[in-house]
């Protein structure tokens, strides 16, 4: 008789190996992690603008309303800074925004402790974030110009994680300094993180993408950049991106009136700790189907488990509920980044995923303003409206737009962008 041969058990190793093959690339642990550290002002500038301005203030609103003009500047900078990188390199450019930021970062901090009129709040955050280059964009690039197509889903879900990890380490960090020092410290400490990071990353050469020279016709090179298929993630970004600028403001107002305005980053973490188990899950699946239908469907999935959000009356169900609905946040972000990636047009890859990053700062913009003035009109717990319903949105916009980004028939010998999806 026959013995049953026996399973041998799945090794980490053997289960992780995507991840483990994106970093035999030569220089690829180097940029990644410098592209890490480079991000922290994402999460941590907007909540640490909120802090800052509600603590010399009190106000919500105006806090809301600072905060987003800072995501808005830097959602209409990060294409220009994209588009000069592709010409002129990354290295160059980063040096110089780098500088920029650090000076007008701490500027603005400067006004609203000195107590500076408040137009001029408003005019430094807005030079605060068009200083701030998207990395994240920056390492995607990168990536692509290393990997074939089989492993861009990988490095992408890659990169979403560590975008999590981020999210999951940078608003407590700014929490706890705004509120256990000082709201200043909190703020200045995600200015320094995003300068070195920067700059590390720019030190980089020999991993940059190659460089692509102005095209002499812009016009037929502006419409190549603006594709169906960008536009439609782009639009569907944005309501992704309320979402997460509201939850900001209604979770540290949330927190405050349940006595504990500390706990508020803990509690925003939860949210990325979610995405981030997705974002891990999600960069090994042999998932079916196209690029396209994969956008859409992570889009529904995640307007469906944000209408979660209706039901908080408590942290402890908050926190639940946060990390349920962030486990639908890194497939919507590593789709909507793959299909755009799979359509790009040659030369402008790194303008086209700053564009996404727009998109859902364009949202933040949105959501931190909306948010603020929902708290103190209705209440925290009744502001979970504004988030619940921009994911319900951006479902209906991903739904809405499945007819422009499906796929189409190509003649023979041609290719649209580098892969299909």
């Amino acid at each position: 008789m026959a013995r049953k041969r026996e399973k041998k058990p799945v090794s980490p190793r053997t289960l992780l190996g995507p991840y483990v093959q994106l970093f035999a690339v030569p220089g690829s642990a180097a940029f990644s992690l410098a592209a890490w550290v480079g991000r922290f002002p994402a999460p941590m500038l907007g909540l640490g603008a909120v802090l800052l301005v509600e603590g010399e203030t009190g106000s919500y609103g105006l806090a809301g309303a600072v905060s987003g003009t800072l995501a808005l500047s830097y959602a209409v900078a990060g294409p220009l800074w994209a588009r000069l990188m592709d010409r002129r390199g990354q290295g160059t450019v980063l040096r110089i925004a780098m500088a920029a930021f650090l000076l007008t970062g701490v500027a603005f901090l400067a006004a609203v402790v000195g107590g500076t009129p408040r137009w001029s709040w408003f005019l430094l955050a807005a030079a605060t974030g068009f200083s701030s280059p998207n990395i994240g964009s920056l390492v995607r690039a990168r990536w692509s110009a290393v990997l074939d197509s089989s492993g861009r889903q990988t490095a992408y879900a890659f990169e979403a994680v560590a975008d999590e990890v981020v999210f999951v380490l940078g608003p407590p960090l700014v929490t706890l300094l705004a509120t256990l020092i000082a709201p200043p410290v909190g703020f200045l400490t995600g200015i320094l993180l995003g300068v070195v990071g920067g700059l590390w990353l720019a030190a980089q050469h020999a991993t940059e993408p190659p460089l692509h020279r102005v095209d002499p016709d812009a016009p037929k090179r502006r419409r190549s950049v603006l594709t169906p298929t960008l536009l439609v993630v782009v639009i569907t970004y944005m309501a992704v991106g309320t979402v997460f600028g509201a939850i900001d403001v209604v979770v540290i107002g949330f927190a405050e009136e349940e006595g504990a305005h500390a706990f508020s980053g803990l509690v925003l973490a939860v949210f990325a700790l979610g995405s981030l188990v997705a974002g891990l899950v999600y960069g090994l699946a042999k998932l079916p189907g196209t690029l396209a239908a994969r956008f859409v469907g992570t889009a529904v999935a995640f307007a469906l488990a944000a209408q979660l959000l209706w039901g908080v009356g408590s942290l402890p169900v908050l926190v639940g509920c946060g990390f349920l609905a962030g486990l639908t946040i890194a497939p919507v972000l590593v789709s909507g980044t793959s299909l755009v990636e799979s359509r790009v047009t040659p030369g402008v890859l790194t303008e086209s995923l700053a564009w996404t990053i727009t998109g859902l700062t364009l949202g933040v913009t949105a959501g931190s303003a909306l948010a603020g003035a929902a708290v103190d009109a209705w209440g925290a717990e009744q502001a979970f409206a504004v988030p619940a319903g921009a994911a319900a949105l951006a479902g209906l916009l991903a739904l809405g737009g499945a007819a422009l980004i499906g796929e189409r028939r190509v003649p023979a010998g041609l290719v649209e962008g580098r892969t299909t999806g």
